[in-house]
């Protein structure tokens, strides 16, 4: 019986050796770059929106109903035509209420002065009812133009690029109503990050491309730094800064998207995506991939970052390719895969 046992025990340790080994992992796929040479052209774009240089929100003088507006986004207007107009029976009540106010502080002012005659009042009490006399005149004299003012009209030619208000709404006086974007300079509105924040100023010269003329390669327009902001935009922590298109044409049309970029000349170092780095205790290191595809930590001197990019000083050759994303994944003698046609 024990002969038996022993001879089932032997059968399944032969069976369990004779087991085939478990299939070797793929190759890791990654996304790799072959890195350029040591001289790097530091080109650094920024999108952006085209507007006009001069926009102005345009309102009311008086409080009124907007009963008709008479104008859309992108409308073409020329200087004096009607934008919006007011309910005309409104204005008429404010105008007659602006009349008898004034009949009343001429009524007291009259009265007053016929109590300071005869020493009744003092002289201040005489002054404040001729202080709100004039007053009451200056108001009535402004809803005596009632009619003028409860017409909006354009006081240049240009394009209406937003409308705030609809046929039916009560305005406030002043409230935007249009914003009319004049005639003349076009610039692009763009945002940049703290990092590049001292490396440009007013007046730096700048490359402008539509991104509607991607496809067809449209000619560049010449760009030039006009305003920086000096403060960050509370919610982005970027800064707000306007680039003149210098030679804009009729191609240029408002709201088109822009890339602007500054060629700010060539730095002795190689450029690769800042993904490509990691830390390694202190020191920055990049993941090389071997001839044998096994990949390597090798530790990089970084001289500056440029936004989502690394200016590397030492430690890489022209020529040699690495990975340039998903570097936390990877390990060291690690064999990977990775589009040989890609450089």
């Amino acid at each position: 019986m024990n002969k038996s046992i022993a001879v089932v025990a032997l059968l399944a340790t032969l069976a369990a050796c004779s087991k085939p080994a478990p299939p070797a992992a793929p190759p890791r796929p990654v996304r790799t770059i072959v890195i350029g040479s040591g001289t790097t052209t530091s080109d650094l774009s920024y999108s952006g929106d085209v507007h006009a240089r001069h926009e102005s929100p345009l309102g009311f003088r008086i409080s009124g109903k907007v009963i008709e507006r008479l104008v859309d986004v992108g409308t073409r207007v020329s200087a004096g035509q009607a934008l919006a107009r007011l309910d005309p029976a409104i204005v008429a009540v404010q105008a007659e209420l602006a009349r008898v106010q004034m009949k009343q502080a001429e009524d007291e002012a009259k009265r007053f002065r016929d109590l300071r005659a005869r020493n009744f009042i003092s002289q201040s009490a005489l002054d404040a009812h001729e202080t709100a006399l004039k007053a009451a005149q200056a108001q009535a004299g402004i809803s005596g133009r009632t009619e003028d003012y409860a017409t909006l009209r354009a006081d240049t030619a240009g394009v209406i690029a937003a409308v705030m208000v609809e046929p039916g709404q009560v305005v406030a006086v002043g409230a935007p109503i249009v914003i009319l974007a004049k005639d003349g300079e076009r610039e692009v509105v763009m945002s940049l990050p703290e990092s590049a924040l001292t490396r440009f100023k007013v007046g730096d010269n700048a490359e402008i491309r539509l991104w509607a003329d991607a496809e067809n390669a449209g000619k560049p327009y010449r760009g030039r730094v006009r305003e920086i902001s000096p403060a960050a935009d509370p919610v982005t922590r970027t800064y707000p800064a306007r680039v003149t298109i210098v030679d804009a044409d009729s191609r240029v049309a408002l709201g088109m998207t822009a890339r602007v970029t500054f060629h700010v000349g060539s730095d002795n170092g190689i450029m690769i995506p800042a993904s490509a780095v990691m830390q390694q205790g202190e020191q920055p290191a990049v993941w090389v991939i071997g001839a044998d595809d096994v990949v390597s930590l090798r530790t990089v001197k970084v001289i500056a970052w440029r936004d989502d990019r690394a200016l590397i000083g030492d430690g890489l050759t022209g020529g040699e390719r690495i990975v340039e994303s998903g570097v936390h994944k990877v390990h060291a003698g690690e064999k990977i895969a990775f589009d040989k046609a890609v450089k």
